[in-house]
């Protein structure tokens, strides 16, 4: 369905100022629209980098929701809450979110296409995902059931509302309570496969308090007010105090395990429908209180236990 709107106030790119405008879309889908010259300014297809001038009249044609051709498996869930609109999972450590390159099946998409239907607007591959967490971090996720709920869910995480904090545990002792990194990121120019605080990246910003500290290790709660793809994993990398178990980010020489000891714990939305704003907290899993409590405490004052997380 075409959309268009009249240029006003608005300034700059016009990828951000689309960006802004059409909250029920994300940036990546609309860069994709304006390279396919599924956007015009006046009547013309421009470039990403085109700066728009007040008058300007643009026009978006979204492509139509392509067919879904995934195959719904019969996976376990471990399903926290869900309504007619929303789905909340607890995913586990190793799980990939949705197929791609390497991995067809046993996703969580799969086993999703096996429980409910799901929204349509992410396309072939990511129905129902309106964010991501990485395979090897474990936590709370929330999905979409229709495409009502998913633009609503979408508009949501842009207008930064929802609660998401993670629980994270880092290399070294980091002295400060609390503190706040608004560092931008973008792709590394070194590896493709990584993230990298960049100049002129996309603003991310991760508060965190410090819950406990052992010998060598910190255990903090991270709280994304963006939510850039590996955001806490960089972040936390960029003040020296990787995340442990982070094959990316982090030393050689870290805690053994399967990935990263992250965990998305709690998560807090706005129903999409009938506007009630819910929170849900899941434990940490088995495999992140073991290690915590094969690590040696350090007496902080900080009033902490390992074994109600």
């Amino acid at each position: 369905m075409t959309e268009t709107f009249t240029v006003a106030e608005e300034t700059g790119r016009l990828d951000k100022v689309l960006d802004d405008h059409f909250s029920e879309y994300t940036r990546s889908q609309l860069n994709d629209w304006i390279k396919k010259d599924l956007v015009t300014v006046n009547g013309k297809t421009v470039k990403a980098k085109y700066s728009v001038k007040t008058g300007d009249e643009v026009e978006i044609n979204p492509p139509a929701p392509v067919e879904l051709d995934l195959v719904a498996e019969d996976i376990p869930l471990d399903i926290v809450y869900e309504d007619d609109d929303v789905i909340v999972v607890n995913k586990p450590q190793g799980m990939v979110v949705h197929p791609a390159a390497g991995h067809s099946n046993g996703t969580l998409v799969n086993a999703l296409l096996h429980h409910s239907p799901l929204s349509t607007i992410n396309g072939t591959f990511r129905p129902g995902i309106v964010h991501r967490i990485d395979k090897d971090t474990s936590g709370l996720l929330m999905v979409a059931k229709n495409d009502h709920a998913h633009q609503e869910l979408q508009a949501q995480l842009k207008a930064k509302k929802n609660l998401r904090e993670y629980y994270a545990l880092v290399h070294g002792t980091i002295n400060e309570q609390q503190g706040t990194i608004n560092v931008p990121l973008g792709r590394s120019m070194s590896d493709r496969k990584k993230q990298a605080a960049v100049k002129d990246g996309r603003d991310a910003v991760t508060h965190f308090s410090v819950l406990k500290h052992f010998d060598g290790f910190t255990l903090v709660k991270a709280v994304l007010e963006t939510g850039r793809t590996h955001q806490i994993r960089v972040h936390m990398a960029y003040i020296g105090h990787p995340v442990a178990g982070d094959p990316l980010y982090g030393p050689r020489k870290t805690l053994a395990g399967n990935g990263q000891y992250l965990h998305a714990k709690t998560l807090g939305l706005t129903q999409p429908t009938t506007g009630q704003e819910l929170v849900f907290d899941t434990p940490l899993p088995g495999y992140f209180k073991d290690a915590l409590n094969k690590l040696t405490p350090l007496e902080d004052g900080l009033d902490f236990d390992v074994n109600n997380c």
